[in-house]
């Protein structure tokens, strides 16, 4: 990497006008001196650096929305909203002659300026210490995390632990992939720079106009999900990467699993989640407080709702500045909407074009939360049969419509995070209870159904992006609450803590108490008993006393409760589940069907591929060419 004196500083797009830091837009100077002349230029240069985070929260730049199997969608032949590449990948279309959603080059663009800020920030004249000691831990968190979103991708990457000067000698230029484990190494010893030197602060103070900067929480939070990561099978004793070496003969991939790197996650994750306890981090229930007043259903359905979309809310670690969620009719907001009001029934701005299929609502728990499969009390074999709502099952599916089985007494995530046919739909103008909530009707030519070719595609819409106070003021616009994407939530490292636990010492061991909180704690949130009770009461197998069983439920949880936040995607690869999974196609219902017998016919829509070459990225064939020293991912 070239370490450029004319380079350009991207202008950083952030929440609103009234924030300051990430609304900088640099001025465009010549030189690195310059650049670092005053305080003033250089925090448009740290403005940089944040600028490169990578755009989570739209479904056209994120691989692990559209490319896992939870969320899907119908090409289509003209007026489409949106790019298909994530999707293409979920197909098994990735190739190495241009990488689909590929993040190579801008990964390594991002180093470089972090580099540059790193070499640089000490000659500031007007900075005083204790910020510029706090920039510069900033900013190797920064690093850290970019070099994980390399390693996440592609294994085995090249470290730019420095910039190179624009006249040493070609073969330095030519770098080589160091093997996995240096790279988790390095990057965790970026953090503890970061960490232990106590230069980062433990909140940010202003939240208007610092939110989405560096924390010492969000630092521990990272660093405990990188070594979960790190010590997971995918990375940990990977046997099908034994061939993966440089020219010279370097093995790029450990093949003997290491025990000690789940050691070191738990220590880790708890370390994590006493910091984030001590600045306040905590679970997020909904206050029910002011104009929205409602019972206990609608009250712990809004609790996981608001979770992931309430922004600023208590228990989001890192939310991502560079990928607000509501701001344009491409978005996640806009294509996972329902229309609910005939007045809004002519309206384009909506169509829910992302759905989930089948298989992913039939992962989420029974009330008993149980699988369904599981659960003693409910025959699996009856899902698809008809059933007529009753006075219990008002809150869930309107009183007198007839539905599928499956959408009855369910867990409230199923009901907070997925709308379906004859579901309740709260907020969107109806924010009390006790009068009548919206309802979905979803069948062809009905109001939330297909019309005029647009229209749900398997018939599960995803609330759980659509924040419960946006509007529809006219056909042709709709008023969206924006929030910036939940990098990291509390649940999301309780339960990276039960799994590190889990698997360490299985769910027996000497922090077995600890195991069963955290994951339960998850689970109380989500109206849930815990897993010992549920298990033992609902269940003929009571697979929580040995370590595969547990395994077994802490990664479904994990599935349920990070739904649709791109955390699967990632998930299931460190995991090596993916081709179990993917073996499992698309289901949805027929939803050109517009009686009930004919909407509630299922059908394949796609069967995803997906192989031992799929875990990683290929490296664009031009990287390659360019760069001899560079080897290219199994298969590719």
């Amino acid at each position: 990497m070239k370490k450029y004196k004319v380079f350009i500083l991207i202008v950083v797009i952030g929440f609103n006008s009234c924030n300051d830091f990430l609304d900088v837009v640099p001025d465009g100077m010549p030189t690195i001196d310059m650049a670092f002349k005053s305080r003033i230029q250089t925090l448009k240069y740290l403005a940089t650096c944040y600028s490169h985070m990578p755009i989570h929260g739209h479904p056209s730049n994120n691989p692990a929305l559209l490319g896992c199997d939870e969320i899907w969608t119908e090409i289509l032949a003209s007026g489409a909203r949106m790019t298909y590449n994530g999707y293409y990948i979920g197909l098994g279309r990735q190739n190495a002659a241009a990488p689909l959603l590929e993040q190579w080059g801008a990964m390594y663009l991002a180093l470089r300026d972090c580099n540059i800020f790193l070499e640089n920030v000490g000659i500031v004249p007007d900075l005083q210490e204790w910020e510029r000691n706090q920039w510069i831990a900033e900013v190797k968190v920064l690093k850290a995390y970019y070099h994980f979103c390399l390693v996440q991708m592609y294994g085995p990457v090249p470290l730019i632990r420095e910039n190179l000067p624009i006249d040493v000698d070609i073969s330095k230029v030519k770098v080589e992939r160091e093997p996995v484990d240096d790279c988790f190494q390095y990057i965790v010893e970026l953090l503890d720079e970061a960490i232990d030197e106590e230069m980062l602060p433990p909140i940010v103070y202003d939240v208007a106009s610092e939110y989405g900067r560096i924390t010492k929480s969000i630092a521990l939070s990272l660093k405990a999900k990188i070594l979960v990561t790190a010590a997971s099978p995918l990375y940990n004793g990977n046997s099908d990467q034994a061939t993966l070496q440089n020219r010279d003969g370097t093995k790029l991939f450990n093949t003997t699993p290491d025990p000690t790197k789940w050691e070191k996650a738990v220590v880790a994750c708890k370390e994590a989640i006493d910091a984030c306890h001590e600045t306040g981090i905590e679970l997020y229930y909904f206050p029910n407080i002011g104009t929205v007043r409602v019972g206990d259903t609608i009250t712990t359905q809004m609790s996981l709702r608001n979770a992931f979309n309430e922004r600023y809310n208590c228990e989001i670690i890192w939310a991502n500045m560079q990928s607000i969620t509501g701001t344009d009719r491409n978005g996640l907001q806009h294509m996972s909407a329902a229309k609910l009001d005939n007045q809004w029934r002519d309206s384009f701005m909506f169509g829910a074009f992302l759905n989930a299929p089948i298989k992913i609502a039939n992962m989420f728990y029974t009330d008993k939360g149980v699988p369904i499969e599981d659960d003693k009390d409910r025959d699996a074999g009856k899902l698809y049969d008809f059933r007529e709502a009753q006075e219990a099952d008002k809150l869930y599916v309107r009183m007198g419509e007839t539905t599928v089985d499956m959408h009855f007494d369910r867990e409230p995530r199923f009901y907070a995070w997925l709308g379906f046919d004859r579901g309740i739909w709260f907020g969107q103008g109806r924010i009390n209870d006790n009068s009548e909530l919206w309802t979905l009707y979803c069948r062809n030519g009905e109001l939330d159904g297909v019309l005029s070719g647009y229209g749900p595609y398997t018939g599960f819409f995803i609330k759980k992006y659509v924040y419960y106070m946006n509007t529809i003021p006219n056909l042709s616009s709709y008023s969206t609450t924006r929030y910036p994407w939940p990098l990291m939530r509390l649940s999301d490292l309780y339960l990276l803590y039960a799994e590190a636990i889990n698997e360490a010492e299985g769910p027996n061991g000497a922090n077995s108490s600890e195991l069963f909180e955290y994951i339960n704690r998850v689970r109380t949130r989500a109206g849930l008993e815990g897993v010992k009770d549920s298990w033992d009461k609902y269940t003929n197998n009571p697979k929580y006393n040995n370590q595969l069983g547990m395994r077994q439920i802490i990664q479904r949880e994990r599935m349920i409760e990070l739904s649709f936040e791109g955390q699967r995607f990632w998930d299931m690869r460190r995991w090596k589940i993916a081709q179990q999974l993917y073996q499992t196609p698309i289901d949805a219902w027929n939803t050109k069907g517009s009686d009930r017998d004919a909407y509630y016919t299922r059908r394949v829509v796609s069967e995803p591929k997906f192989g031992i070459r799929d875990y990683f990225w290929p490296i664009s064939d031009s990287d390659i060419l360019n760069n001899r020293n560079l080897v290219q991912n199994i298969g590719w």
